[in-house]
């Protein structure tokens, strides 16, 4: 009896953990000119928390954005990829009510940078949900109540547990049947969309969401994808990825003056096409079997594409028809000074560093623009919705990209892992699905090409093949930058949606 007292009083002494709070979220109303007409909208930037074994696990941020008195409208969830990217590109890039301010090319403008109202959002045609993954934006794992010294490496600390391949997956789709219910919106025509990872992310959940979440989809929209990991890195013994970034590197010879094979008043685009003809029929048994055609079919095959892409003929003999992306943007321009961006093949920066054979400077695209969102999302969330937080909005991170792993074993791009029979999977679960897969002609980092060979290795038949549209854009991996390209995209998403909403 004496020692069960002692060991009352003892647990009576223990200091007791806080119960927990989640972060409070912020809304207004706001106006927007979308169609010509003034309309009202509710913003709202919040949390839902995810959980595990009933416990709070994670605070997944998002913003959202609702037409007021609208009806049943679609809703769409968005983010990008990275993988460890916040969803401010497409929020603040392309889709929401509000952009960031660009020049007509995605150029960055002087400071302040400061948001404007877009002309071209997606709130014309359906409400926007914004995702940010555990470890981006302002999501994060909830913190457990264990002393600092009781804890495992990066327990409680870092979102490690989300940096998974099969895991970011499911917290997605726990993210979206919490937040319909908590909104009423089951009963909604459901969309995806994801830009580059969340491309791949899109094309799976496809499959996951529909299985294992009940969420019917009417549609997804899957942007720049990088959708199988192994065409990502390239050998002396493999092709596709020499092949896939052929087409990309021909169209930026030709914009920059250097293509050698263009005829007389052909654009970029169509230049672009026939070089892909070009690489499949005649570059790649080249890339795939060497010497084994004969070598002056090798060496007049090797030359040709030298002209493609606006490099010497010696160099690409030496290559073996394996030119990198990293030394194309380096060295096209290299006798100008000047370096192109891997994200926008058109754009251009000095070179700090003219004798140097690597480029150690800033891209030209992704690390001009980061300023502008930073800018943007910061003040949207507190000037605009009227967020009050202490934690720092994390456009991307690299901490996340650098530890993404399949399982709790092996970093995600270790294996041969893709997403596309998972859509395939999708569309043929969903008969009524909808999908559209686009890329930006100037993106060497998920080229288009990709897309394309992708789409024709599908083996869909004729009703699935009218499900799904593939087009390009003008401009880079966020094409959306380019004044002309995001006006366009809106425009085939007004129509995309329109008759993804049609009755069959």
């Amino acid at each position: 009896m004496a020692e069960e007292q002692k060991k009352t009083d003892t647990e009576e002494k223990k200091p007791q953990s806080e119960p927990y709070t989640p972060p409070k979220g912020a809304s207004t109303v706001l106006a927007a000119t979308l169609g010509g007409k003034r309309v009202d909208y509710e913003a709202e930037a919040d949390w839902i928390v995810l959980r595990k074994d009933e416990k709070p696990a994670a605070e997944m941020f998002y913003t959202r954005y609702f037409l007021k008195d609208a009806g049943d409208r679609p809703l769409t969830f968005i983010f990008n990829g990275g993988p460890g990217a916040s969803s401010v590109y497409l929020h603040l890039g392309a889709a929401g009510p509000r952009r960031a301010d660009f020049g007509q090319r995605g150029e960055s403008l002087p400071p302040p940078h400061k948001l404007v109202d877009n002309a071209d959002s997606w709130l014309a045609f359906s409400d926007l949900v914004f995702i940010d993954p555990i470890g981006t934006g302002l999501s994060r794992m909830v913190p457990d109540d264990k002393k600092d010294g009781d804890k495992k490496d990066g327990e409680g600390k870092k979102d490690v547990e989300y940096w998974q391949l099969k895991r970011d997956l499911e917290s997605i789709g726990e993210f979206c049947r919490k937040f319909l219910s908590r909104f009423k919106r089951w009963e909604s025509p459901i969309f995806l969309a994801g830009e580059s990872y969340g491309g791949f992310r899109v094309a799976k959940l496809t499959r996951l969401l529909q299985e294992d979440y009940g969420i019917g989809l009417a549609g997804a929209v899957i942007i720049s994808p990088a959708m199988e990991f192994t065409l990502l890195d390239g050998s002396d013994y493999d092709t596709m990825m020499w092949l896939d970034s052929f087409p990309t590197m021909a169209a930026a010879a030709a914009w920059h003056g250097r293509a050698r094979k263009l005829a007389k008043g052909e654009d970029h685009a169509a230049y672009a096409e026939r070089a892909g003809l070009f690489a499949v029929s005649e570059l790649l048994p080249v890339l795939a079997a060497g010497d084994l055609v004969g070598q002056k079919k090798r060496d007049t095959t090797l030359d040709a594409a030298a002209d493609w892409i606006g490099i010497p003929r010696p160099v690409m003999r030496a290559k073996n028809g394996r030119v990198a992306i990293d030394w194309f943007v380096k060295n096209l321009l290299r006798d100008k000074g000047l370096f192109l961006g891997l994200y926008d093949a058109t754009a251009t920066v000095k070179d700090p560093y003219p004798d140097r054979d690597d480029w150690v400077g800033p891209d030209p695209t992704l690390h001009v623009i980061e300023r502008v969102f930073a800018a943007g999302i910061n003040a949207l969330l507190g000037s605009s919705i009227g967020l009050s937080t202490d934690r720092d909005y994390d456009l991307m991170s690299e901490e996340a990209n650098k530890n993404w792993k399949i399982d709790t074993r092996r970093h995600a791009l270790e294996s041969q892992v893709g997403a596309t029979d998972d859509l395939r999977y999708g569309m043929s679960l969903n008969p009524h699905m909808k999908v559209y897969l686009t890329h930006g002609r100037f993106d060497l980092v998920t080229p288009f090409f990709t897309a394309e060979r992708l789409a024709r290795l599908m083996k869909l038949d004729d009703e699935r093949r009218s499900r799904l549209t593939v087009k390009h854009y003008d401009g880079g991996h966020m094409f959306y930058t380019w004044a002309s390209s995001r006006h366009a995209f809106s425009k085939d998403m007004a129509a995309f949606y329109a008759a993804a909403l049609k009755a069959d």
